[in-house]
């Protein structure tokens, strides 16, 4: 596994982590409602942006796309 795979995988799981607790939900609820969306491709493809902002916003890119999603 390449260092960017590793940090793309700490941006999802701090995601789920934070949608989790956010929502009152357990982790692999929320974990799998990201997959159902394609939020963890997503995150994966915006990587090179997201990397370089505070890591509460790969959270705050995931709850605005399936805010919308959900809706």
């Amino acid at each position: 596994m390449t260092k960017r795979q590793k940090d793309e995988n700490l941006l999802i799981v701090i995601a789920v982590e934070q949608y989790a607790g956010k929502y009152d939900i357990p982790t692999a609820q929320a974990f799998a409602l990201f997959r159902e969306n394609g939020i963890n491709a997503l995150i994966r493809k915006h990587y090179n942006a997201l990397h370089t902002q505070p890591l509460d916003e790969s959270f705050n890119f995931a709850d605005d796309v399936l805010k919308r999603r959900l809706k």
